[in-house]
């Protein structure tokens, strides 16, 4: 079966300043992988290498086989919502239309693309959200409205960018139960600093530090995420703690 993203000895640089060095990474079809690292580290640009917004330096990537500029129609992208201008008084149904927008579209939806918005929304719990503005929503529920915008084109690769910043517990352990469901029928890739629900529904973990390594969850422990983060995150693991010697259940949650 062929990968849904292959890097092949990618580099990236701003100028003279290398972001991205011999970079090589094979993520399958039908992975549920999350993108971790310190910041500065080169996460924003491998999804922009990924998504086809910026060219390597060298080395090449492809997605499902091809370009990324060839494969849009098969990518459905979910950025941060805190990037989103609050004040621009679109509805949430507006907002889900957007994702039905392509390069040779005019300014008019079709009923199919109404039909795919309204299916999208019913996917997330949002139906009843429909006519209301999208500043008027909780942070949960506006995270949920971009992951419908995302499905909207029925993606077979999920890129999401902080889909559970600034909500609190009980919404983002609802978006992540959301995405394990979505994860049967596509690839997901996930941008967070938060991993607290690795080791329940993430099945790899991309650490990118200029380099890019992969790692299965179960590998993933207090020695490495030291070495990921150089020892600036504190994480609290609220079922077990990791330590040099593995997981420990039922042992007091313990900052690292």
């Amino acid at each position: 079966m062929e990968n849904a993203i292959t890097l092949d000895n990618v580099s990236y640089a701003y100028t003279h300043h290398l972001v991205l060095n011999d970079a090589n990474l094979a993520v399958p079809r039908g992975d549920f992988a999350m993108v971790v690292g310190p910041n500065g580290g080169g996460k924003t640009t491998l999804i922009k290498l990924i998504l086809g917004l910026f060219t390597p330096t060298s080395g090449t990537v492809r997605l499902f086989g091809a370009p990324p500029k060839q494969t849009w129609s098969r990518i459905g992208y979910m950025p941060q919502y805190t990037h989103v201008d609050m004040a621009f008084p679109v509805s949430v149904m507006d907002v889900v239309l957007m994702g039905r927008l392509t390069s040779s579209r005019r300014w008019r939806y079709t009923a199919e693309d109404r039909e795919a918005a309204h299916g999208a929304l019913e996917e997330v719990g949002l139906t009843d959200k429909i006519k209301v503005p999208f500043s008027a929503l909780s942070g949960g529920q506006r995270q949920r409205v971009l992951i419908a915008r995302a499905l909207c084109g029925h993606p077979d690769l999920l890129l999401m960018d902080e889909p559970t910043a600034n909500v609190d517990p009980a919404a983002e352990a609802s978006i992540f139960e959301l995405l394990a469901r979505l994860n049967k029928r596509m690839t997901i890739l996930v941008v967070s600093h938060d991993l607290g629900f690795v080791s329940k529904v993430v099945k790899s973990v991309i650490c990118v530090n200029k380099k890019v390594v992969v790692h299965p969850t179960s590998e993933l422990d207090g020695t490495m995420i030291n070495e990921i983060y150089g020892g600036d995150l504190r994480m609290v693991r609220h079922d077990h703690r990791c330590s040099h010697q593995g997981h420990c259940r039922n042992e007091s949650p313990t900052p690292m």
